[in-house]
């Protein structure tokens, strides 16, 4: 078995909870009641996007070439 690792990003939500997302798997998004939750709602998501690639014949992404930048803005709001 290949481990994979995975960035997720989590975001609180206004009326509670976190959305989860997955950047490099394009449209795995869930969501989580709490961080804990979150974290095990993205791993049952990441494992169900892979199988599907694998079933698919299609590759599966990593992140190996990524690179990562926090850039900040004036906001003229």
């Amino acid at each position: 078995m290949k481990l994979l690792n995975c960035r997720i990003l989590l975001r609180k939500e206004p009326e509670g909870g976190y959305t989860v997302i997955v950047p490099s798997l394009p449209g795995c998004i869930t969501y989580g009641d709490t961080i804990d939750e979150a974290i095990k709602m993205a791993k049952e998501a990441i494992g169900l996007y892979i199988e599907s690639l694998k079933t698919h014949g299609e590759e599966i992404p990593t992140e190996e070439d990524t690179l990562e930048y926090t850039l900040t803005i004036k906001s003229h709001a």
